[in-house]
């Protein structure tokens, strides 16, 4: 495909290599951290005196980055150009689509103490900008690896390509091997499984969609069984524009950064926990809005629900398995990827007919019923004890916090999970009052 084309802005159907985030206005600097609504939404104050991202490099695969623009100056390392072939990751003429993500990711904003232009969720994470926009037979895979050896911890794709790749696939498990955790945008299209994008349909790849400020489902968000997460995808303001230093849009690739950034700041807070166990805490306590409460959990739509950066930074949650709730791909010996079966799954063993050491079938088989039957009392045992807790309530809970499988993830206090309502950007009627107790991501 032409790079020309490949870069073509995601409003409709997809194309390798498409960006997904739509630029619809420009706005200027003395609005723009008013308008940043998704950091008042997650209560980014109290986020930022627990981690901002220090320590932590992500790299940002995209359409290269502004390292000069005054809200993200210090904080982009140099990168690589998969494109022209160098080590000058900036954009190409009026390209910005990068710079947006990354101001959203670590902007640090400008003037006094910061206060003006656009600050990220994580402003003091570094971004690695490698320049590809998913032109050739292997989209991204090359870019992938080159982050996971450059010793970027995250990685944030907020493109998509179609077909899949072996090399792609590949790419995705050599970065999960090495414990990155790698974001991926589902797509501007509003379509669902009959359609999956790539990277985010990857095994090991963070599947991500888009919400508007109340948390509903943006109705553009591409959806499907790979869906992990969303997070704000509708009026997001960042850095970059073609006629001014700020854009705002819609797009699935803000909400990719926003997850990108959170898990900086889990990396930063919990530098022991592997990739899969930093996404456990971002699932585990994710929120829906009302009227997707009862839903199956992962929703194709919503995923585990939107993400709630400053209760995964503050909960008491196990760290639970390694792999966490990606499905992980497989592995050859070299650690490439094979692109099948589960990487978790062991070999299945086996003997000879006339191997001394093994059991006969008769005593197999006995063992076998005997373990059903067991399997069955606990069984029992379990969904009774279950039951017994949906009607009397969770045992102990942590303080202030109420499982997300009961729909409230972050209050007990029948606080609505719609945060993001909260918080609309101009020229919208002026917010109501929040109910009592204020938002949960403000808890």
């Amino acid at each position: 495909m032409a790079l020309k084309q490949a870069r073509r802005i995601l409003c409709g159907a997809a194309a390798a290599g498409t960006l997904l985030f739509c630029t619809a206005t420009t706005a200027t600097a003395d609005q723009t951290r008013n308008d940043q609504w998704p950091l008042e939404a997650f209560g980014a104050e109290k986020i930022w005196k627990i981690a901002t991202g220090k320590g932590v490099t992500v790299a940002l695969i995209d359409d290269g980055v502004d390292a000069t623009h005054p809200d993200l100056s210090g904080n982009v390392l140099q990168g690589k150009d998969f494109v022209d072939g160098d080590n000058n990751a900036s954009p190409s003429g009026t390209d910005h689509h990068g710079t947006s993500m990354a101001g959203i990711i670590a902007g640090h904003g400008h003037g006094a103490n910061g206060a003006d232009g656009v600050k990220g969720l994580a402003p003091d994470a570094k971004i690695l900008p490698i320049r590809d926009v998913g032109d050739g037979e292997s989209p991204f895979s090359a870019s992938i690896r080159y982050a996971v050896d450059q010793g970027a911890s995250v990685i944030n794709i907020s493109q998509i390509s179609s077909p899949p790749t072996e090399a792609g696939e590949a790419a995705v498990a050599y970065a999960v091997q090495k414990n990155v955790i790698v974001v991926a945008g589902t797509g501007n299209d509003g379509t669902g499984s009959e359609q999956p994008l790539y990277p985010a349909s990857y095994p090991g790849a963070v599947a991500v969609g888009a919400v508007s400020k109340t948390g509903e489902i943006w109705a553009k968000s591409n959806y499907g069984p790979n869906t992990l997460l969303t997070a704000p995808g509708v009026g997001v303001v960042s850095t970059g524009g073609s006629d001014s230093k700020y854009n705002i849009g819609d797009g699935t690739s803000a909400s990719t950064a926003y997850v990108s950034a959170a898990c900086a700041l889990l990396r930063e807070k919990f530098p022991d926990l592997t990739a899969g166990q930093i996404v456990n805490r971002l699932t585990k306590t994710a929120g829906l809005p009302d009227d997707a409460k009862g839903l199956k959990l992962p929703d194709e739509k919503y995923g585990y629900g939107y993400i709630q950066p400053l209760a995964a930074l503050k909960q008491d949650i196990p760290a639970g398995p390694k792999n966490g709730p990606l499905t992980m791909p497989a592995a050859d010996s070299s650690g490439t990827g094979t692109g099948k079966g589960d990487a978790t799954t062991p070999p299945a063993s086996s003997s000879s007919p006339d191997d001394s050491s093994s059991v006969s079938t008769t005593t197999v088989l006995a063992l076998a019923a005997g373990g059903a039957l067991l399997v069955l009392v606990i069984g029992a045992l379990a969904v009774r004890s279950k039951n017994r807790a949906r009607r009397n309530g969770p045992s102990n809970p942590p303080p202030g916090f109420t499982p997300y499988a009961q729909q409230q993830p972050y209050s007990n206090q029948g606080v609505p999970p719609n945060p993001y309502q909260q918080h609309p950007t101009p020229p919208a009627a002026p917010p109501t009052q929040p109910p009592p107790g204020g938002s949960p991501y403000r808890r």
